[in-house]
């Protein structure tokens, strides 16, 4: 049965006599007296609806025709007529203008309610806004208790009997299944409107079967169901044989389905409002409502209680309102005067770390300053010269160098070159100064900390090498590395199988870009130096010597802070631009070759970082090696000042200072360069949120 159906219904004679019927629709069954009949509405079980005209006042009226035909219960039609009559002057039913029972066939004359029924609507928007379907349960709800207050109970109360007039408010029609308070008589409503209790032919009329309708009305409007409603059930339903069995079996899943919830999880239902529905919904009509008053004294107190929650709300929330402007007040003042405070401490830091740049600079200026005048000095050792010419004028030599651009003939000569006594001399030369400033670091941890030297001749190859690690065996003897930066003396490392006299030799003392050993895989920088025949005043090499990444004396401490130091940083254009030099970190790596790692492209300092700490004091830096799987000690923000590294040009007399292309970089760690702030801040913190309480 279907949720709009009327309760009665037509056998299948009456159904194909109603067709026949609605293909001769342009007469009304008889004429009204003073009323003109336009329209046919619609037809039912008991007979068919004309829409009108009072011809008195041209208001238009609905006039239902009772079209006599076998099985009709004349007596219910009766009972409607009556209690529409009774009713017939309340605002909330529809109301009864004239009655013609002794007409035939019978009809009478109501007003025309002309936005049709909640049924329509509900099948137009499936659920309404939940505010509007409150206002429409209110005022179907005082309708109730107008027509129980006369003694009606309506006993069929679902969306189909519901009209909808010019204001779109509910009015209550079809009174069909109606029974007065005092009747014994039972009365069917509609499948999933109906109580449980009244789907029994025994059952005695009772106001609380309308209570559940009406929650069942209003679970409709806002889910677009009614409740205990879906294809299962209405399937189990339809198939009983008989009305007893049909009614059983309804009642049997009212009872034993779990009360409907669905209603309670649409937006704005509150939970009031969805308790009230819950007990008008009661399987058991002890829990119900007892009767429509109850229920709206239940949306009174529900709206009053709504009402009062604002009052009671600033009652209670007032001062706690007016305790978080003056917390939010006191709060932005708070973050004013501590930003302040950080900005002043950072500005300080800043300053500071540019003034210990500076410092370490210089210092670093003068110690390579040291190592050039170490390499000059080296470079006009008669000795080295003397062995170097010797070198230069072996047989071998040009051979290797003729053998330049064919490696497989040239690398057995590098081999046999390699092993050939005659670079004894210069190889024992060269062994015995290096060791000499090894020596020195022993008594002075300051000193000179040189990783290897080796010379060149005056076309790149070399010729001799040694290394602070004896056991090291070299590979670069005999290779021509006329290329690299500490031979040309250029800012850039020039394509491998370039050669002199394409490439001429520095002619001044240089430091090198940072390469990689070839022999021994670590990052360096070179001082390198011309080495300038003492008689003929001609280039006749090149001496090399070797620093390895983070040797520099003024940058080599063991106890250096965790969280301010100094780190060296390649400033030169090209692929090592931004390359981190001298760093603490070095220092923690038990392997020496792991700062081949950190010299890859995502551990450098890009360009917006070096801009940025050049003059921003603001800047929050970001150390690249805090990334770096041991670099944990270094994350977070860093204060952060540059300063490059000054040389003067060693080839002419009146040379000024220029940059050396690398820079010092001095950085503190913001939290602990402010943490006496955030200290005083938190005792304020607390101090102030105590004072609140207190």
């Amino acid at each position: 049965m279907s949720h709009s159906d009327h309760t009665q219904q037509q056998s299948l004679e009456e159904q194909r006599q109603a067709q026949e019927r609605s293909l001769r629709r342009s007469r009304p069954p008889v004429e009204v007296p003073g009323y003109a009949l336009d329209e046919f509405l619609g037809a039912g079980a008991f007979g068919e609806v004309w829409i009108g005209i009072d011809r008195n006042t041209g208001r238009r009226v609905a006039i239902k025709f009772y079209l006599h035909r076998g099985g009709v219960d004349w007596s219910l039609l009766a009972r409607e007529v009556k209690h529409l009559v009774s009713l017939s002057a309340d605002r909330y039913i529809v109301q009864v203008l004239a009655v013609g029972w002794d007409a035939d066939p019978p009809y009478y004359v109501m007003e025309y309610v002309e936005n049709g029924s909640l049924e329509d609507l509900l099948q137009q928007q499936a659920a309404l806004p939940p505010a509007r379907a409150e206002q429409l349960f209110h005022e179907i709800a005082i309708g109730l208790l107008h027509s129980h207050g006369k003694g009606v109970l309506h006993c069929d109360l679902k969306p189909a009997n519901i009209l909808l007039d010019q204001d779109h408010r509910p009015r209550l029609a079809d009174f069909g299944q109606s029974r007065l308070s005092s009747e014994q008589k039972p009365a069917l409503g509609t499948l999933f409107y109906m109580a449980p209790e009244q789907a029994d032919l025994e059952a005695v009329p009772d106001a609380r079967w309308d209570v559940y309708a009406l929650g069942a009305i209003y679970y409709r409007m806002v889910t677009g169901h009614p409740p205990h409603r879906d294809n299962t059930t209405t399937r189990d339903i339809e198939s009983a044989t008989s009305l007893p069995q049909r009614l059983e079996r309804y009642r049997r899943l009212i009872r034993q389905s779990k009360p409907p919830t669905r209603h309670a999880h649409v937006r704005g239902v509150d939970r009031a409002l969805a308790a009230i529905i819950d007990r008008c919904l009661a399987a058991d009509p002890n829990n119900r409502f007892a009767n429509v008053q109850e229920v709206l004294d239940a949306l009174r107190r529900r709206a009053e209680a709504r009402t009062r929650r604002p009052l009671m709300l600033l009652g209670v929330l007032g001062p706690l309102l007016l305790l978080m402007v003056m917390a939010v007040f006191g709060w932005r003042g708070y973050l004013e005067a501590k930003r302040q405070s950080t900005d002043a401490i950072r500005q300080r830091a800043y300053e500071s770390n540019a003034f210990a740049a500076k410092f370490v600079a210089s210092a670093l200026e003068a110690e390579i300053e040291r190592y050039f005048d170490v390499a000059e000095r080296e470079s006009r050792l008669p000795d080295l010269q003397a062995r170097l010419n010797e070198l230069r004028s072996y047989p071998l030599v040009d051979r290797l160098h003729a053998a330049d651009n064919d490696p497989a003939r040239r690398e057995p000569l590098r081999e046999q070159f390699v092993a050939d006594p005659e670079r004894d001399a210069l190889t024992a030369h060269l062994r015995s100064r290096l060791d000499s400033y090894l020596d020195l670091l022993d008594d002075d941890p300051n000193a000179a900390k040189f990783a290897s030297i080796f010379i060149t001749d005056e076309r790149g190859m070399i010729v001799a090498a040694v290394y602070d690690d004896e056991q090291v065996s070299t590979k670069s003897v005999g290779g021509n590395y006329a290329w690299r930066t500490y031979f040309h003396g250029g800012p850039v490392e020039l394509p491998r199988d370039m050669r002199t006299p394409a490439i001429r030799p520095l002619l001044a003392s240089h430091l090198s870009a940072v390469f990689q050993s070839t022999t021994t895989n670590l990052w360096k920088v070179a001082i390198s130096t011309p080495v300038i025949d003492n008689e003929t005043r001609r280039t006749i090499g090149v001496l090399v010597m070797t620093v390895n990444m983070g040797d520099f004396a003024v940058l080599r401490n063991d106890n250096v802070q965790s969280d301010r130091f100094a780190v060296l940083v390649d400033g030169r254009e090209g692929t090592s631009h931004g390359t981190i030099l001298q760093h603490p970190l070095f220092a923690r790596e038990g392997d020496t070759s792991a700062r081949y790692e950190y010299s890859k492209p995502e551990y450098r300092v890009t360009n917006e970082q070096l801009d940025q700490v050049a003059s921003n004091w603001r800047y929050q830096y970001v150390d690249p090696l805090s990334t770096a799987p041991k670099g944990v000690a270094y994350q977070g923000t860093w204060i952060a000042a540059l300063e490059p590294v000054q040389l003067p040009e060693r080839n002419e007399a009146n040379a000024s200072p220029r940059d050396s292309e690398l820079m010092v970089l001095v950085q503190e760690s913001e939290q602990e360069a402010t943490r006496p702030v955030r200290s005083l801040g938190s005792r304020l913190v607390r101090e102030g949120i105590l004072a609140l309480f207190v």
